[in-house]
């Protein structure tokens, strides 16, 4: 009989260690559920105030554990999503912010007044070649102008002076705006129409003003879409 007690014991210890386990775990998980609804609630607000909508916001917390990190007021990572968003009238397919270093004051998820501060933000905003074409026609008035993406890289048209190009073309950022270098064009068109063309893309293309104020740090293909990569510098969302 004795010996059936200290294993009755142990197997209620170890029952009750599992469900202690769960249940914190499940405060874990609801706390950081109130956290990211919040949270998201004040992106949308401060990306109202960079003219940025969406049809959808959501924030994920990571990092190991919610509720130590919010002991600390600190957290290692926050993703942050947009879906289908739009930035001063220029619709983008997806915009995802990572968050590091993310300071949260514990007084914000009683919905008191507070900021959220970030120490690095990382934005990816992706595009379609349509709409990066419309915002090449309105930098550089080369009227009729297209974009695609063919076997991974972005391939433009357009008649000039009465002339059809079809062409490679390669965007990269300098000092803040797109540049876009045509590949190698026919023989078989004018020098004054690949000149007049070359001249008229020179200039690059003045992007709107980023969601959050982000600074443009780099442009890339990604699948059918183009990828807009920027950094944001002491980001901070008000309750």
């Amino acid at each position: 009989m004795s010996s059936r007690r200290p294993r009755r014991w142990l197997r209620r210890l170890v029952v009750t260690l599992v469900v202690l386990a769960v249940l914190a775990i499940v405060v874990d998980r609801a706390a950081a559920y109130v956290a990211e609804n919040q949270l998201a609630s004040m992106a949308e607000k401060e990306a109202k105030q960079y003219d940025v909508r969406s049809a959808g916001t959501s924030v994920k917390i990571g990092g190991f554990g919610f509720l130590p990190q919010l002991v600390n007021e600190d957290f290692s990572k926050v993703t942050l999503t947009m879906e289908k968003p739009t930035f001063s009238g220029v619709p983008g397919e997806d915009l995802k912010v990572e968050l590091r270093n993310v300071h949260v004051p514990r007084s914000l998820l009683t919905q008191q007044s507070g900021a959220v501060t970030v120490d690095a933000t990382d934005l990816r905003l992706q595009l379609s070649p349509r709409e990066l074409a419309r915002l090449a026609v309105r930098s550089t008035g080369l009227e009729g102008l297209s974009m695609s993406v063919v076997n991974g890289q972005l391939q433009a048209k357009a008649t000039v002076r009465g002339i059809s190009i079809d062409v490679p073309i390669t965007p990269q950022v300098k000092d803040g705006r797109v540049a876009l270098t045509l590949g190698q064009l026919s023989d078989s068109i004018p020098s004054y129409v690949q000149s007049a063309i070359r001249s008229q893309l020179a200039s690059g293309i003045t992007i709107p003003e980023l969601p959050f104020g982000a600074q443009l740090t780099g442009i890339s293909v990604v699948d059918n879409s183009v990828v807009l990569t920027a950094v944001v510098k002491d980001l901070k969302f008000n309750a």
